[in-house]
């Protein structure tokens, strides 16, 4: 995995701290992780970012959407949205082109969530909330599912406009994930800005 420095939880090897400040300097990982699949797909390290960017911007939109759909628990999906990348501390960022068996990562990115969690106190609320994220089993969870993939695309357009390069596979891949009506209209609306581009993309 492409990162911009090493776990920061080895800074505290030996030393004796509290939970928190362990839990802390975990996900603070996640702002030296590269998102993978811009750097495969070009975008230079200067330019990439970081999962904690991405996660970041996918609660902002679950904070700013969710409104507009009534069975929806606000804080839930908000909640879901921040924690939905913490298995990617440990496991890394998988990509399609990684190959990774779908159960597989699911064990690998579990374990770094009981490794974060597990130490603190009411941990197994923030785990079963990962878990059923992951396993998409209520209307917040398919909804921030939705969301992960529509951000991608958001930052994929803007990757093209800024740095000239096509990321049609993005769009191509991800579309039919993105289903929820209003959802839907803002993957139409970024599909024009594309077709109606003047820049000139190359691959």
């Amino acid at each position: 995995m492409h990162t911009k420095a090493s776990l920061p939880i080895s800074i505290l090897d030996g030393k004796n701290t509290l939970p928190i400040i362990e839990a802390y300097f975990e996900f603070n990982h996640l702002k030296q992780l590269y998102r993978q699949g811009w750097l495969q797909h070009g975008i230079e390290p200067k330019y990439c970012e970081s999962v904690a960017e991405h996660s970041f911007c996918v609660a902002l939109l679950g904070l700013l959407l969710a409104d507009q759909y009534p069975e929806l628990d606000v804080n839930k999906v908000v909640r879901m949205a921040l924690i939905h990348d913490l298995g990617e501390i440990y496991a890394g960022d998988f990509t399609p082109k990684d190959k990774i068996d779908k159960n597989h990562k699911f064990e690998l990115e579990k374990k770094s969530v009981l490794q974060v969690f597990n130490k603190l106190p009411n941990g197994w609320k923030w785990i079963n909330l990962w878990e059923e994220y992951e396993q998409g089993i209520s209307a917040e969870a398919n909804f921030v599912q939705q969301l992960d993939r529509l951000e991608m695309l958001l930052q994929a357009s803007i990757y093209e406009q800024q740095r000239q390069v096509d990321l049609s596979d993005f769009f191509a891949s991800t579309g039919w994930d993105v289903f929820s009506p209003e959802l839907q209209s803002i993957f139409q609306f970024l599909e024009d800005l594309r077709k109606g581009s003047k820049v000139s993309l190359s691959k």
